[in-house]
């Protein structure tokens, strides 16, 4: 098993990573600004999901069969990257509700939680960022490597659900105040639309 001076070295610098505002953490801030808290969190979660899978990849060998490949690259980041442009123009086209609870740009906490699976899953650059992170910490001598990196991956996956809910709590708040006032309101949806096209472009425009 691995060590314990590695585990908690690990677990602070994840630590560290998890709390810089990143995409992961816009998509959630989005979602629980527009829905509530409550979607906030099943957006942290998907993307949690999404986190494990990656991990499943790196321990079985997938995420490197994607780092050597450019086609398969290209292939999986344009996908990601149309996903979120698409998401984001449909934000930006939704209408404004009349009031809180009522109206198309709300959604529910299941259609969060699905959207984030794909929207980490589609992410390229989390699959090499697994790849090249996790085994730093990996040693043979502490054991299997794929196991290692199981724990390593589920761990880091844990810890940065727990960040996604501190930013979803703070955004439900947010957005509470905002729903409360129509002229904010009337813009929300833009403002959401433009985050997830910006995700988008970036993403496109990566490089390995």
């Amino acid at each position: 098993m691995i060590d314990q001076t590695t585990l908690l070295t690990y677990c602070l610098i994840v630590l560290g990573f998890v709390f810089v505002p990143g995409p992961a953490t816009l998509l959630t801030v989005a979602r629980a600004t527009t829905s509530g808290t409550r979607v906030g969190i099943a957006t942290g979660a998907g993307i949690t999901a999404g986190d494990i899978i990656h991990t499943t990849f790196a321990a079985i060998g997938i995420s490197a069969i994607i780092a050597t490949s450019a086609l398969l690259f290209s292939v999986v980041k344009y996908l990601g990257a149309a996903y979120l442009v698409y998401l984001g123009i449909k934000a930006i086209l939704d209408k404004t509700p009349a009031a809180f609870g009522r109206g198309q740009s709300q959604i529910s906490a299941r259609e969060a939680f699905r959207q984030a699976i794909l929207a980490e899953v589609l992410n390229p650059k989390t699959a090499l960022f697994f790849l090249a992170f996790l085994p730093q910490f990996v040693h043979p001598e502490n054991g299997p490597v794929s196991l290692q990196l199981i724990i390593l991956g589920v761990l880091f996956a844990f810890i940065g659900f727990f960040s996604t809910v501190v930013f979803a709590v703070s955004a439900g708040g947010l957005g509470n105040f905002i729903r409360r006032h129509p002229a904010v309101l009337k813009w929300q949806g833009k403002a959401v639309g433009g985050i997830y096209c910006a995700l988008g472009v970036r993403l496109a425009l990566q490089e390995r």
